[in-house]
């Protein structure tokens, strides 16, 4: 296990370095996206002006407050509580995300399965887990909404973030075809079944 500090945007070297257990603190820009602005992009044919290519991508829907614009706030919209929400309804999405427009880190919750890890694998990639109801402590990582795009698509737009010291995350799938999810699942498999042989049960 080693752990990371990377600027974005990365290199597919660097993130073919990081494997499943390493930790990650990511500086510079994260970009926020959900559901409907992933359908609005790949099913709907929307593009965006943000060139994500080499970035990081949060699954959120930020809770934002307009305010005047100001040096603080160019865009109009100031952070409340920016968390991260669960990433597997989003599994579709990986490869185009990736192929499309060259993403390299997806940050989420709850992991995403196997086209996913097939994308991290072939283009280079990894999921990047966070801490399940640790909004607050995350928003204090965002420094200032820099820009919006799809912006009627809010609170499911498009966000560029400026951040600073965001993580640690957990790199819980890498692109050498090494999932945490798979591990955990297995484990519990194997485990369930020395307990049942324990009990004479049959499974």
């Amino acid at each position: 296990m080693a752990h990371h500090e990377l600027a974005t945007p990365v290199s597919e070297a660097q993130i073919r370095q990081l494997r499943v257990n390493d930790t990650v603190t990511l500086q510079n820009t994260l970009f926020g996206i959900r559901d409907a602005t992933q359908i609005h992009m790949f099913d709907r044919g929307r593009t965006t002006r943000f060139d994500l290519s080499g970035h990081a991508v949060i699954h959120t829907a930020p809770n934002v407050r307009r305010v005047e614009p100001c040096e603080q706030h160019p865009t109009g919209y100031a952070p409340v509580c920016i968390g991260t929400t669960t990433s597997d309804r989003m599994e579709r999405f990986t490869p185009c995300l990736m192929s499309q427009y060259g993403v390299r880190m997806i940050v989420g919750k709850g992991g995403m399965r196997a086209g996913s890890l097939a994308a991290f694998k072939e283009l280079g990639g990894v999921y990047l887990a966070i801490v399940g109801g640790t909004a607050a402590l995350e928003t204090t990582w965002i420094e200032q909404i820099e820009d919006v795009d799809l912006d009627d698509l809010n609170p499911e737009s498009l966000w560029k973030f400026r951040i600073r010291n965001f993580g640690p995350l957990l790199v819980a799938m890498d692109s050498h075809g090494n999932s945490l999810y798979d591990d955990v699942k297995a484990d519990v498999e194997h485990r369930r079944a020395e307990v049942l042989t324990s009990l004479g049960v049959q499974s």
